[in-house]
Formats: C-alpha cells, sequence, structure tokens
C-alpha cells in the first residue's frame, strides 16, 4: 500500500533538512524580533536545519547579546521596541567587535526607500515577511559563507589569507593539472616600518598587494592567477607555469619602479635609511627589494602543500643572500627541457 502523500512530503523535508544541516555545522544565530510567534517560527526552521539559535525580545537585548554571545549571523527585525533595527545595525557596524557580524534586515516594509535605509546601515541582505522558509534558509547560508570568506581575508590588503590559500593549494594540488607558485617576501620592509612608522608600512604592504593584482591582470594569468596575502611582507601567487616568469619579472619590475617614492627624498638619494638594528644601535639599512621564489609542478614533483612550501622556503632563502630584486627558481635548461635552480 503506498504511503500517504502528506507522508511522502514529510520524508522529502526531513531529508532535505538533514542534508541543510551538514552545510550549516553549529553556526551560531541570533534572532532579535519582538512577537513571541515569529521568534518560535524562525527558530523551529533554523533550529530544523542545524542552527544554533539565540533570541532577543527588542533592539536593546540584541545589542547586549550580540556583544556577550558574538553570533555568526544576526537575523535583525526592523520595528522593535528600545532601540529599532536600523539603529541596531548602525551600533554593530561601529564597533570594532561587532562589526564583522553579518546581518540580515527582516521586516513588513518593502518600499525601495526602507531597504536602502537598512543596506545603507551596514545590513548584508533584505528579507520582506511574509518569508519563504527556504528561500530564507539559502540566504543565511550564502551571507555565512561569505563571512566565512571575508574573516579568512587580510584586513590591511583584502586578500585571500592563509586558510584560503591553503585550500587553493592542495584544490590545485588533487587536479593533477600543473601550476607555479611565486612566494613574494619584502626583504627590508622592517627598517621601513621602524624609519616611517606604521601607517607607512600599511601603505607600503597594501602597495605591493596592488602590484601583484595588476600583475596578475595584465600578464595573461586574470582568468587562473590566485594572489594571497601570508601576512607581514609575505605574499603568494599561483598561477600557470607558462605565465609565471613573465609575471615575476612584471612583478619586479614594477616593484623596483615604485618604491624608491615611498621614501623621503634624503632616504631615496642616500639609497638607505638609518634605524636602530637588534642591538639598539643606530645601522644603515638599504632601500627595500623583492625576493620571489617560484616553483613549478610541471618541473618539480609535488604531491603535498608542505612539500611545496619546503621548495618555496629553501629558493627564498637562496634567493635572500642575492642584493636587489631577484627571482629565484627552476630555470629550464637550453636544450634539455629540464629545470635547475637559477
Amino acid at each position: 500500500m503506498a504511503k500517504p502523500r502528506r507522508a511522502n512530503e514529510r520524508a522529502k523535508t526531513d531529508k532535505a533538512n538533514q542534508a541543510e544541516k551538514l552545510k550549516n555545522p553549529k553556526a551560531r544565530l541570533l534572532i532579535a524580533e519582538d512577537e513571541a510567534s515569529l521568534r518560535d517560527i524562525l527558530r523551529f526552521q533554523l533550529q530544523s536545519v542545524g542552527y544554533e539559535v539565540h533570541e532577543a525580545v527588542d533592539g536593546k537585548e540584541a545589542l547586549e547579546k550580540v556583544g556577550a554571545l558574538q553570533p555568526d549571523l544576526v537575523l535583525l527585525d526592523v520595528m522593535m521596541p528600545q532601540v529599532d533595527g536600523y539603529d541596531v545595525c548602525r551600533k554593530l557596524r561601529m564597533s570594532f567587535l561587532t562589526r564583522h557580524i553579518p546581518i540580515i534586515m527582516l521586516t513588513a516594509k518593502t518600499t525601495k526607500s526602507d531597504k536602502q535605509t537598512g543596506l545603507e546601515g551596514g545590513a548584508n541582505d533584505y528579507v520582506t515577511k511574509p518569508w519563504d522558509a527556504k528561500e530564507l534558509q539559502l540566504r543565511i547560508r550564502n551571507v555565512l559563507e561569505w563571512s566565512r570568506q571575508q574573516r579568512s581575508a587580510s584586513p590591511l590588503t583584502g586578500l585571500p589569507g592563509n586558510l584560503s590559500i591553503n585550500e587553493e593549494i592542495r584544490t590545485r594540488l588533487e587536479s593533477g593539472t600543473p601550476f607555479a607558485m611565486l612566494q613574494i617576501d619584502v626583504d627590508y620592509f622592517k627598517s621601513f616600518n621602524d624609519r616611517y612608522g606604521y601607517q607607512r608600512g600599511d601603505d607600503a604592504i597594501q602597495t605591493v598587494a596592488r602590484i601583484l593584482i595588476r600583475a596578475a591582470q595584465e600578464c595573461g594569468g586574470g582568468d587562473t592567477s590566485f594572489v594571497g596575502h601570508i601576512g607581514g611582507d609575505d605574499f603568494v601567487m599561483l598561477t600557470s607555469p607558462d605565465d609565471s616568469e613573465v609575471i615575476a619579472e612584471f612583478i619586479v619590475n614594477e616593484f623596483n619602479q615604485t618604491v624608491p617614492g615611498l621614501y623621503d627624498p634624503e632616504d631615496q638619494e642616500r639609497g638607505h635609511v638609518e634605524v636602530r638594528n637588534r642591538l639598539h644601535q643606530m645601522d644603515q639599512f638599504p632601500l627595500m627589494s623583492l625576493t620571489v621564489a617560484l616553483v613549478s609542478t610541471d618541473s618539480v614533483s609535488v604531491t603535498h602543500l608542505a612539500q611545496l612550501i619546503d621548495i618555496a622556503q629553501e629558493l627564498k632563502e637562496h634567493g635572500k643572500g642575492i642584493p636587489g630584486s631577484v627571482v629565484v627558481g627552476e630555470r629550464r635548461r637550453p636544450g634539455d627541457g629540464r629545470q635547475s635552480a637559477a
């Protein structure tokens, strides 16, 4: 005997919810909604797909709970007592501790100006009442994924950080398609930072990031190249083996043309800066240069991430012993198609 249609539909829903749970492990949400019946519905819809759900009954409590819980996302009603949703959103965006938390506004207001008010206040998305449960779940999932990607990015350059870099390298290794990795290190950055201070140091790092992005865009690898910021003055670029040497030379040339302008005229003319060394004695340090370590998997057998990093690190250490900006890597030997360190 066939199951009743309602039982079949319930089974399909349960299966879909179970699949959704696997996509959203332990994400913590805060619902800020003053109507108890709507909070109950939202709690059920979100807990059923695996979210950890917390609640606030007005804007004042929402601000308190966001600070205490540090949720992964806030579902924020606009019309609430004490403090309305727009003000809650603005206050969260003004605080360093909460400005990174994604916010989805939930409201019965549907005019264009109402949506603009929420988005201009810093909301990431806007859902109107009555909502479709599946659509709401998808919007939450998309915003959470965006947030995870943002958190793994460098706050200084906006480039992907270590988590994204490692994941990208693993993906390329697993695909089996040859690629080249450029590990870029700014030499004598510390002396520049000590001489001019953190603001100009940050400007220098951002300048390097712009050069790397431009290299990826202008040297044939814009669609396949990946640029990441390891941290400090260390960067990574992944690109095709065919484009890698042209890109590396572009980076070095652009850096060498740009870097003198980062220094004061007197330091440019001298060709060095004077700052205290690790022994707290005044010492002379050259202007910044670049060491670019280039490893290509079409010439070096690489099977895992650590191996690739070890090779690049060894090449980088060799390059740092060479004055000025330099590209150090695997070079093709004329006539035999093999590669050797250069």
